[in-house]
């Protein structure tokens, strides 16, 4: 991320040089508005690298025998993986990430590794420049393909006996990194060749909605405590009244995304169709159609953290930082977590 900052900061800094080279330019460039000013560094950095930078439409995390590996996928459809995560998956310093004269990726680098890269590898070894969703800075990555690649070169330079004393941790942590890969490329290939990933997806939204829905409803009992109100209203700015059951109109549509929505997908939905709004009232609360067990226990949880997260808010927007941070976007996934049996690793 220190990278991504400084390289920003460098194509701000050229952008604005260039804008003063001409005469009266130093007077236009202080004029610039905060967007024109990005919209020059994007520019400079387009030119800088010879390249479209690409805008990231999902990103996640995967987690391989506990190394972890920021992910995303490309507005082209590419998927990428950060090279700062990749390095520090290989036991080798984030601050490697320049790459050296030889034009290779720094995890590629060392001579002694040459033999071992094959034509394909070569040909995936162009770093690609993306911008993260809600994010001014600038990534740099590699395609995902690249990953069992570069953990063969390491393993196949230590079948050599040719690994040098500092590419041994990388060495050790490349054969856990494709192990954990082999296994879960073995169950996708499966889910593929035989159709299931079409079916695997509705299968687990029905597990959850057993889990969380069910079809009757229950008596009603307040799940929602009194300082809940009281905090909302608080940040809203709206006169909070104590003991009355009368609340603002917009009190529904608030609970609804910090409460109801954080819920796995596809609850929501669900107990929308059990419980539909008529004429903009609904005859039950949602949360007489959740489960005791599962449902009931994940509403109360999430009521209690938002609850705490407004107390110690001081305002609405210091609120949504908190909660977002909480929270993060849909588009910002569960990281993906691969294991790796300890005897193996």
């Amino acid at each position: 991320m220190d990278m991504m900052i400084k390289d920003d900061l460098a194509d701000s800094a050229a952008a604005l040089s260039q804008l003063g080279a001409s005469k009266g330019g130093k007077a236009r460039a202080a004029r610039l508005t905060s967007e024109e000013r990005s919209e020059a560094a994007r520019k400079a950095a387009e030119g800088r690298w010879g390249r479209t930078v690409l805008d990231a439409t999902h990103e996640g995390e995967l987690v391989i025998g506990g190394k972890r590996i920021e992910c995303a996928v490309l507005d082209d459809g590419t998927r990428v993986l950060s090279q700062g995560t990749v390095l520090t998956a290989l036991s080798r310093a984030p601050s490697m990430g320049r790459r050296d004269t030889s034009g290779r990726a720094p995890f590629l680098s060392a001579a002694n590794l040459t033999p071992f890269i094959s034509p394909e590898l070569a040909a995936l070894d162009d770093a690609v420049q993306y911008r993260l969703p809600n994010s001014r800075g600038r990534a740099v990555g590699y395609r995902a393909e690249i990953l069992p690649m570069v953990c063969e070169v390491y393993l196949a330079a230590r079948a050599e006996g040719v690994l040098l004393h500092n590419q041994r941790d990388a060495a050790q942590a490349a054969e856990i990194l494709i192990r954990g890969l082999a296994r879960v490329g073995v169950i996708a290939l499966v889910d593929e060749a035989t159709g299931y990933q079409e079916v695997r997806a509705r299968d687990e939204l029905q597990w959850i909605l057993e889990k969380y829905v069910r079809a009757e409803f229950r008596p009603w009992l307040k799940m929602f405590p009194d300082e809940f109100f009281e905090q909302v209203y608080r940040l809203q700015g709206w006169d909070y009244r104590p003991g009355t059951s009368k609340r603002n109109q917009h009190v529904g549509k608030l609970i609804r995304h910090y409460i109801y929505e954080q819920l796995p997908g596809g609850v929501i939905e669900e107990l929308e169709r059990l419980n539909p709004a008529q004429k903009g009232r609904r005859s039950r609360r949602h949360h007489q159609h959740l489960t005791t067990n599962t449902g009931h226990p994940h509403l109360d949880k999430q009521i209690s953290t938002v609850t705490i997260l407004m107390r110690i808010a001081h305002d609405q927007r210091e609120f949504e930082i908190l909660f977002e941070r909480a929270f993060p976007p849909p588009q910002r996934r569960l990281p993906l977590v691969i294991d790796v049996l300890e005897d193996e690793a």
